[in-house]
């Protein structure tokens, strides 16, 4: 029996999981993390937080299956996608990685739409130039912190990082590279034109290889450090939408997946990156060889869940300050108590800003619509259901980009509360497949290290024998009503964005 470790490396989480060669999940381990917001515009976190949170998940999974870790052929690696993390010529960290959400470089995402915005979708598969993307981050570096600037020799991504650490080597892939705005998504190249007007060049960037190929093996140290066999090949995943597609099984065309952690993210498989005519879905390049995906994002879906518990629903009893589940489970209660619609609440679930299907740096979140009447547990299902419109509103996104949707699974923590899948279904008026592990991008990243190391012969094998569905969740009948609460949810988003373009600054 050899054994398949994965690594996730999310917004505000480290996941790692334990799999056999039959594709059995034996055991995994989560470590959370909080970012640093000095401001409503901002977020940071010390890159070697990543590392650490990194080496302690590792560490957990081999301990509770109690597994040999001599006989741990691969490790693979996957991560959010355009946090970014400066190194010097000595490897060492620079300054705090700016979170992919950070939306401090406004006036660079202007810039940069302004040179290359015309040609950006055709080459990159990003439909509109905002602060997320790495290319405006380093920017806003050059020309607000020079000094940081001049010292930085390696530009990286949170997965990129995580390689070094564990190999020694500089080496990323087109999965997690694809929403630098540096990276050409048809010809697996970075975009010169784009690096010349950021002001580096490529040698300033991870060496690109493909997804879910080998970028090296484990160095000894770290081997050592982890009790896994120092031959063990590190893997590059890629982006974790991408893995977790693999992990659902969306392999190919007509199967849309969703997960909401963090984020939402809607996956949907396809060949053609150029099929969305209107140019407004985002593309990024699956992990899976030869095939695309449209990638719609929403930055706070499960944060602001979250947010929420952190700062309001929380005991001050430590027994439940230690006890997520507990916590979570407490509010789908509360959430299950107040009618579909809460009685005229309506959240808008903008913490950080908007992208999908509609891009706004300044929206932010709101409630509105609530009275006496209203109880903490309407503000609980009011973020579920703003959760849901948003869902509702990418999936029709895609339909008018001229996809063609046959079915629809769920992942992510959101995918255990049985409350919210409802809503979700009620809401978009589709059934859902709930995954049976729910942690598709561990399972995605352990697929591509059974397949680099020879354990799994392809990618579709694999998925045949470790994607599971654990049950269906179909409409119930008042998804009708939900047509007028969605609707609504609409007129508050379009209301707002005036007011936000004008009344958020930086």
């Amino acid at each position: 029996m050899k054994y398949l470790l994965s690594l996730d490396i999310g917004t505000t989480s480290v996941k790692a999981g334990l799999f056999d060669s039959d594709g059995a999940c034996l055991a995994t381990a989560l470590e959370e993390y909080q970012l640093i917001t000095p401001s409503p515009d901002r977020a940071e976190l010390e890159p070697s937080t990543y590392w650490k949170a990194s080496l302690n998940t590792l560490r957990e999974p081999l301990k509770k299956a109690k597994v040999d870790g001599e006989l741990v052929s691969a490790l693979t690696v996957s991560s959010q996608g355009e946090t970014l993390i400066s190194l010097d010529n000595q490897g060492k960290v620079v300054r705090n990685a700016i979170v992919w959400m950070d939306n401090r470089a406004v006036a660079q995402a202007h810039f940069l739409n302004n040179e290359l915005g015309s040609k950006a979708y055709e080459i990159t598969g990003i439909p509109e130039i905002i602060p997320t993307w790495p290319a405006c981050k380093i920017l806003w570096l050059k020309e607000n912190e020079p000094e940081n600037f001049r010292k930085t020799a390696k530009y990286l991504l949170v997965q990129d990082y995580l390689i070094h650490c564990l190999t020694g080597r500089f080496v990323t892939d087109g999965s997690i590279s694809c929403t630098t705005l540096l990276y050409d998504i048809v010809h697996d190249a970075w975009w010169e034109e784009a690096l010349s007007i950021t002001g580096i060049d490529k040698s300033k960037l991870a060496q690109l290889q493909k997804p879910g190929s080998i970028a090296g093996v484990i160095l000894p140290q770290v081997a050592e450090e982890l009790g896994i066999n120092p031959e063990t090949r590190v893997v590059c995943g890629g982006m974790d939408q991408c893995v977790g597609a693999i992990g659902a099984g969306n392999i190919e065309e007509g199967v849309i997946s969703e997960t909401t952690g963090a984020a939402l993210t809607i996956q949907v498989t396809v060949q053609n990156p150029g099929i969305d005519e209107t140019g407004t879905t985002p593309v990024y390049v699956h992990s899976v060889p030869g095939r695309y995906l449209l990638v719609p994002v929403c930055p706070t879906a499960g944060m602001a869940f979250k947010w929420f518990k952190d700062n309001f629903v929380l005991s001050e009893d430590a027994t439940h300050q230690n006890s997520d589940v507990d916590v979570y489970e407490k509010m789908n209660e509360m959430s299950r108590q107040v009618p579909a619609g809460c009685d005229g609440l309506v959240m808008l679930p903008h913490l950080m800003g908007a992208f999908s299907p509609e891009s706004n740096p300044y929206a932010r979140g709101s409630f509105t619509g609530f009275t006496l009447h209203h109880k903490k547990a309407h503000f609980v299902r009011a973020i579920q259901e703003a959760v849901a419109f948003m869902l509702r509103q990418n999936i029709e996104a895609v339909r008018k980009a001229g996809v063609a949707i046959t079915e629809v699974r769920t992942s992510g923590g959101a995918s255990r509360s049985k409350l919210w899948n409802q809503i979700k279904a009620d809401v978009c008026a589709l059934p859902l497949d709930r995954l049976k592990n729910e942690d598709t991008g561990l399972v995605g990243d352990a697929i591509l290290g059974g397949v680099a190391t020879g354990i799994f012969p392809s990618i579709e094998a694999a998925c045949s024998v470790m994607v599971q569905k654990a049950e269906r969740i179909n409409p119930a009948e008042q998804s009708v009503d939900y047509q007028k609460y969605y609707t609504r949810y609409l007129a508050l988003d379009r209301s707002l964005r005036t007011y936000f373009n004008e009344n958020v600054t930086e």
